[in-house]
């Protein structure tokens, strides 16, 4: 299994890595661009995510009709061209062009269904732990790299960093990830992307995701202005940064391996999902009131917590409870909204700094994410165990396969590349050995 995410979980590493890079820094030195306001630079930290809102769903379904592969790279080669439009921008429209750009390589949601496509269910959980893993290094390498090459050599030099990394991804596509299964899909009746937003599994992990999402974007706003402009009280060198993401992305991948363990064996995804809201809340308040710098690290290690817990388990969450041909489209979907609020966040945040105090948007947000627990307490359940029942074709008597239906199989499909049905069922409820004698052959 490992070996079948490896490359993927590197490709999102590489180009996660070229995006945060500039994400603990980007506030401040745009500030310094022609044209800049507070406004703007929070369109800028979070435009690329506006596209990736837009991209999300049609690179999602396009993987689903033309493959993996070919939308990934399309992807890479847009990633490419903005990162470079972006290290030669002189000023803060150029650089909110090249920003909208690398955004448009919206491939998250695609390599995540890829891994989807390689691994099994009951496996699946721990290659999106190691994917959210993955994405977690490069944050934490982001956070202490990315205020060292910049104040070393300037914000363009990281875009051209960005560059190089978008070109070693499309060399590791090629060389290094497996071509997926070939599956064969056979329902009782036509299934509409529609139907991803009617389910209110798939629309509950929606709006987990986009939440998460959102308030990301908005830490990466004002952590490094609040603490490097001196009408905040801190005053500290932007070159100083690294000493509060280093710690804080240790500590977030220290809690997320226990996270995925326990959301995932033990079936309390929700549990987890509250805890970690509960630690964004208190992140944020404490960011917006404290004037201690040892406060201020402790409120950010919160925010890293908090937001590793969840990204394992959001991504999991959402390939289980979306049926196996709409696993791009459900992914796109659900990143496509999160991105959108990515975009929200940051451009929230960069709004509130022109019009309100550090106390007034630490409260606000800090208050929505009480709003966002309350919801998830009442709307949000744990998942169903469901078990994969896994036949050769050759056994199998497809007429009664056709004729088969039961509230407790959630589908079933046919993998053309390994010759075997597969039937997705609670196992809780349906006996292996009964559903066998419905479909063998006699």
């Amino acid at each position: 299994m490992f070996k079948k995410v490896l490359p993927l979980s590197s490709i999102l590493f590489l180009r996660f890595l070229g995006l945060f890079l500039v994400l603990p820094v980007l506030s401040v030195y745009a500030l310094d661009l022609e044209g800049a306001t507070p406004f703007l630079v929070g369109v800028i930290v979070g435009g690329y995510a506006l596209t990736q809102a837009i991209f999300q769903v049609p690179f999602g379904s396009m993987s689903d009709k033309i493959g993996r592969k070919p939308t990934i790279l399309f992807g890479l080669l847009i990633f490419l061209i903005g990162s470079l439009i972006c290290a030669y921008s002189s000023d803060i429209y150029m650089l909110m062009v090249g920003r909208f750009l690398q955004g448009a390589g919206a491939i998250g949601a695609v390599v995540t269904a890829m891994i989807a496509d390689l691994v099994e269910e009951k496996t699946r959980g721990h290659a999106m732990a190691i994917m959210g893993g993955f994405i977690a290094m490069s944050f934490a390498a982001a956070m202490a790299l990315g205020p060292v090459l910049a104040s070393s050599f300037g914000i363009n030099m990281i875009f051209l960093i960005t560059a190089v990394l978008a070109i070693v991804s499309i060399i590791i596509l090629f060389t290094k990830v497996p071509t997926p299964p070939k599956i064969k899909h056979i329902y009782h009746k036509d299934a509409k992307t529609s139907d991803i937003l009617k389910d209110p599994n798939l629309l509950g992990m929606i709006i987990i995701n986009a939440m998460q999402k959102g308030l990301m974007t908005a830490a990466f706003v004002i952590i490094p202005v609040f603490l490097t402009k001196p009408e905040y009280g801190f005053n500290w060198d932007k070159s100083e940064l690294w000493m509060v993401y280093v710690p804080a992305m240790i500590a977030g991948l220290i809690a997320m391996g226990p996270a995925a363990v326990f959301g995932e064996k033990r079936n309390i995804p929700k549990q987890i999902f509250m805890l970690s809201i509960v630690l964004f809340a208190a992140s944020f308040l404490m960011m917006g009131f404290t004037n201690s710098s040892a406060v201020f690290v402790t409120a950010v290690i919160f925010f890293f917590v908090a937001f590793n817990m969840m990204e394992p388990l959001v991504q999991s969450m959402i390939s289980k409870f979306a049926k196996v041909h709409q696993k791009g489209a459900a992914l796109g979907i659900a990143n496509s909204v999160a991105y959108f609020f990515t975009f929200i966040g940051g451009t929230f945040a960069g709004l509130y700094l022109d019009v309100s105090s550090r106390e007034t948007l630490g409260l606000t947000i800090g208050g929505i994410a009480l709003v966002w627990l309350l919801w998830t307490a009442i709307k949000m359940k744990n998942p169903l165990r469901y078990s994969h029942l896994i036949i050769p074709e050759d056994k199998i008597d497809f007429n009664k396969l056709n004729d088969l239906e039961h509230k407790h199989i959630a589908e079933w499909f046919i993998n053309e590349t390994q010759k075997v049905v597969v039937i997705k069922y609670a196992s809780e409820k349906l006996k292996e050995d009964a559903l066998k004698a419905q479909i063998i052959k006699s």
